[in-house]
C-alpha cells in the first residue's frame, strides 16, 4: 500500500520539458565558452549581426506560422492593444521601478529592453497543454508584433535618458531617428510584398499537388520552391533586420510540409540563442539590478494581462487569463536590444543577462505551480460516481406489477 502511494505521488510530480533541460545545458555551455574567450570583439561584425538576425527571424516566422488565423481575426483588437498600449504600460512600470530603486535616469532604457516578449522562447516552449488554442494564438501574436513598438520607444526614450544621465549630444542608437524608422517600415513592406508576389506566382506556375484539395482554395508552390522562397526571405531579413516582414509573412506563407522541420529549426535556434546568452553572462553581471529588472518585467506582464486584456478580449477563461499573466518570457530579442544600447549605456548587457534568466525561471516556476494547482483542484472537485440504480424489472405474463395486489389477496381483503 505504501509503495503504491509513493509511486502515485511520484507520478503527480510535473515532468520537466526536454527543451528546458536543453536550455539549461546550453546556458552552461555558453557560460563556459564565455569564460574561456571574450565574445565582445565579435559584437558588431557582419557575421555576428547576420547570425543573430537569422536566429530571430526563425523565431518570428515560427511563432506567426503557428497562429490560428480565425482566433487572430476574432481577437485583433486585443492583439493591437497588447502590442501598443500594453508595451507602453509595461515599459513605464518596469522603468519606474528601476529608476525609483537606483535613482539612475539611464535605467529608463532597461524597461524597454525587457518589455517585449521573446517570440523564439514562446514558440519553443508553448506546448505545455494548459493554455487553449485561442490564448496561445493571442500570446504568440503579442510576442511577434511587439518589437516595432519597442524600437519606436527606444528612439524616443534613449535620447531623454542619455541627456538625463549627464551626456551631451545624441546617442548612437537613435541612428537615423524617425526618418530611419520610417525607412525601415518601407523596406519591410517591400520585402513582404515581394515574398507574397513570388509565393503567388509560384503557386500559379508550379502548384503543389495534393489529393482532395478543393479548387477554390489558393494554390501553393511545390515544396522545394516554397522552401527556397522562405529561406531566401529569412536570409534577406536577417541581413537587413527586416523582422516585421518576417512576422507578417508567417501568417500567409504556409504549407503543411513546413510544420515538423520548422519546429526543429525553432528549437535549435532557441538553444543557440541560449548559448549566446551564456557568453555574455560569463563576462560579468550586475546581479541586484538584474534580479529586480526580471521580477519587475514578470510582474508588469501580469498586471497588463489581467487588468488590460479583458477590456479588449471577451470570453477568455480565468485559466487563460492567468496563463497570459505568467506568459512573460525574454531571450534573444532582449539580448540584441541590450547589445544595441551597450555603446551608449554601459553595463546594460550585464544587467539584462541575469534579468532574462530571472524572468524565465519565474515563468517556468509559475507554470509548474499552476499545473500542480490545476491537478489538485481537479482532484478535489472530482466527486464519486453515484450508486447505480437498478431499473424496474418487467413482470412476466400474469405476474402482478410492483405495488399491485394479487387477485387472491384482494379477495381475502374483501371477504375480511
Amino acid at each position: 500500500m505504501e509503495t503504491s502511494r509513493r509511486d502515485r505521488g511520484r507520478r503527480r510530480l510535473p515532468a520537466v520539458p526536454a527543451v528546458l533541460l536543453g536550455a539549461l545545458g546550453a546556458l552552461a555551455l555558453g557560460t563556459l565558452i564565455g569564460l574561456a574567450a571574450d565574445p565582445s570583439p565579435l559584437v558588431g561584425t557582419t557575421g555576428y549581426v547576420v547570425a543573430t538576425g537569422l536566429l530571430l527571424a526563425v523565431g518570428l516566422y515560427g511563432s506567426t506560422y503557428g497562429i490560428d488565423l480565425a482566433d487572430l481575426r476574432r481577437d485583433l483588437r486585443g492583439v493591437v492593444a497588447a502590442v501598443t498600449l500594453g508595451v507602453v504600460l509595461k515599459a513605464g512600470m518596469i522603468s519606474g521601478v528601476m529608476v525609483l530603486a537606483f535613482d539612475r535616469p539611464e535605467y529608463l532604457v532597461l524597461g524597454i529592453v525587457v518589455a517585449q516578449i521573446d517570440p523564439l522562447s514562446v514558440t519553443a516552449l508553448s506546448k505545455d497543454g494548459h493554455m487553449s488554442q485561442r490564448a496561445r494564438s493571442l500570446l504568440t501574436a503579442w510576442a511577434s508584433f511587439d518589437d516595432p513598438m519597442t524600437v519606436l520607444l527606444t528612439l524616443y526614450v534613449a535620447g531623454y535618458a542619455y541627456t538625463s544621465a549627464g551626456h551631451t549630444g545624441t546617442p548612437s542608437v537613435m541612428g537615423g531617428g524617425a526618418r530611419g524608422y520610417a525607412l525601415g517600415l518601407v523596406l519591410n513592406a517591400l520585402l513582404l510584398a515581394g515574398a507574397l508576389l513570388v509565393w503567388w506566382a509560384g503557386g500559379r506556375l508550379w502548384p503543389a499537388r495534393r489529393a482532395g484539395e478543393r479548387p477554390e482554395r489558393p494554390r501553393r508552390p511545390a515544396t522545394p520552391l516554397a522552401v527556397l522562397l522562405v529561406v531566401a526571405m529569412l536570409l534577406l531579413a536577417a541581413a537587413n533586420m527586416l523582422m516585421l516582414a518576417v512576422a507578417v509573412a508567417g501568417l500567409f506563407l504556409r504549407t503543411r510540409a513546413f510544420t515538423r522541420p520548422l519546429a526543429r529549426a525553432v528549437t535549435s535556434a532557441f538553444l543557440l540563442a541560449t548559448v549566446l546568452l551564456g557568453l555574455f553572462v560569463a563576462q560579468g553581471v550586475s546581479l541586484r539590478p538584474g534580479l529586480l529588472l526580471g521580477a519587475s518585467a514578470f510582474a508588469a506582464q501580469a498586471v497588463v494581462a489581467v487588468l488590460l486584456m479583458p477590456l479588449f478580449v471577451r470570453g477568455l477563461s480565468r485559466r487563460d487569463r492567468i496563463l497570459l499573466g505568467i506568459g512573460q518570457q525574454n531571450g534573444l530579442t532582449a539580448v540584441l536590444l541590450a547589445l544595441t544600447l551597450e555603446r551608449d549605456f554601459p553595463k546594460t548587457v550585464g544587467i539584462v543577462a541575469p534579468a532574462v534568466v530571472t524572468v524565465n525561471l519565474l515563468h517556468y516556476g509559475a507554470q509548474i505551480a499552476f499545473g500542480c494547482w490545476s491537478r489538485h483542484r481537479a482532484g478535489k472537485n472530482r466527486r464519486p460516481a453515484p450508486p447505480q440504480q437498478r431499473l424496474p424489472r418487467h413482470p412476466a405474463a400474469g405476474e402482478p406489477r410492483q405495488g399491485e395486489v394479487p387477485p387472491a389477496a384482494d379477495g381475502l381483503r374483501s371477504s375480511a
